[in-house]
């Protein structure tokens, strides 16, 4: 992120994007399957975790050990046992079939080596409800966030998930940096 990292805590991060408004926005709730790919130190996957309880279950996949190291240490101090974490890329995760209410992006589908293959797995995951989430960085200038060259316009996002067989149920503004798009499986 140009050099800025912000912890799965930092104050700063949370004024201009919070994960609890955006995880009741898309419609997580107690009891539902969250899959976080790319899920780095939890910053989505842990108050996500946090709704689904219990009843519910969180994946988080990371292609960082330390990353998921930190997430793991972090679900057992606060007790939480609905988490699933593994090490891997999005490319290869299929963490379950056909179970996941929500496959979650959190701005890094444009890291991914191929972001067509992620999208695909997501549908491999997805129950025919379930949806896909992609929260994005805008593609203009922001004082931090990936360069502009790799970030994906809302338009080439958009055109790419339709192209793997989903359909777009909306496109929206999530903050001063970053869109939310939610499709869903034809």
């Amino acid at each position: 992120m140009n050099g800025k990292r912000f912890s799965p805590d930092d104050p700063e991060r949370r004024r201009w994007q919070d994960p609890d408004v955006i995880l009741t926005t898309i419609g997580l709730e107690p009891g539902m399957v969250f899959v976080d790919i790319g899920c780095n130190e939890g910053y989505f996957a842990l108050p996500a975790a946090r709704i689904a309880g219990s009843g519910g279950k969180v994946f988080g996949v990371d292609i960082s050990p330390e990353a998921i190291g930190h997430l793991a240490s972090r679900a057992r101090d606060e007790g939480l046992t609905n988490m699933v974490l593994r090490v891997g890329t999005a490319e290869d995760a299929v963490v379950c079939r056909k179970c996941a209410d929500f496959v979650f992006y959190g701005i890094d589908l444009h890291d991914f080596r191929d972001p067509a293959m992620a999208i695909r797995n997501a549908g491999k995951m997805l129950k025919p409800s379930g949806l896909l989430v992609d929260l994005d960085w805008k593609d203009e200038p922001t004082p931090f966030g990936p360069p502009a060259e790799i970030r994906f316009s809302i338009e080439k996002a958009t055109s790419l998930i339709r192209s793997l067989g989903f359909h777009i149920l909306s496109v929206a503004e999530a903050g001063p940096y970053h869109y939310l798009i939610i499709a869903g499986l034809r």
